[in-house]
């Protein structure tokens, strides 16, 4: 196991793995430069990448609907971008998808001076999505947490990763 005052790429791949994963849906960026190559190193993972957010929502219900079990890996500005196809497409159709939000802007100690922050939780909280926030690998437990409650509920829970401390840049 890596440092665990960060959450390591391994770590969540570790996670992905343990859970029985087998599409990640995501909009490539450089926060999550060295968790995709972990995960698109493995054969047993298929990556799709998306150019909008909203697009992972329908494209994780249809493969929910086949028999994959995808997650959605994204940071929290396009959360909220994808508010009305988080809605339409996993809330109003029942999947049991889980989601990792990068937190973007998120600072454990300090003043929060990006608003992406300010507003995450209390979009969550209006979609009433269940969210653990995940801090380090010492964390890296509500990951399960979540993908339990997915089930569940049948229905979207995410696992709002606190940018600052993710370690996913070395």
């Amino acid at each position: 196991m890596a440092d665990d005052a960060v959450l390591s790429p391994e770590v969540v791949h570790t996670k992905l793995k343990e859970h029985g994963v087998t599409h990640i849906i995501w909009l490539p960026d450089s926060e999550t430069n060295w968790l995709f190559l972990l995960l698109n190193a493995d054969p047993d993972l298929t990556l799709i990448g998306v150019g909008r957010e909203g697009n992972a929502c329908a494209i994780a219900a249809g493969l929910y609907a086949g028999g994959a079990k995808p997650v959605i890996l994204i940071q929290n500005t396009g959360m909220m971008e994808a508010g009305d196809s988080i809605r339409g497409w996993l809330i109003s159709l029942n999947i049991p998808v889980v989601l990792l939000v990068g937190y973007r802007g998120y600072t454990r100690h300090g003043i929060t001076k990006d608003t992406a922050a300010t507003f995450t939780e209390p979009f969550l909280n209006a979609f009433r999505i269940d969210y653990y926030l995940v801090e380090s690998d010492r964390d890296a437990d509500r990951l399960s947490v979540a993908f339990t409650e997915a089930q569940r509920l049948s229905r979207p829970v995410v696992g709002l990763i606190a940018d600052e401390f993710h370690g996913f840049n070395r």
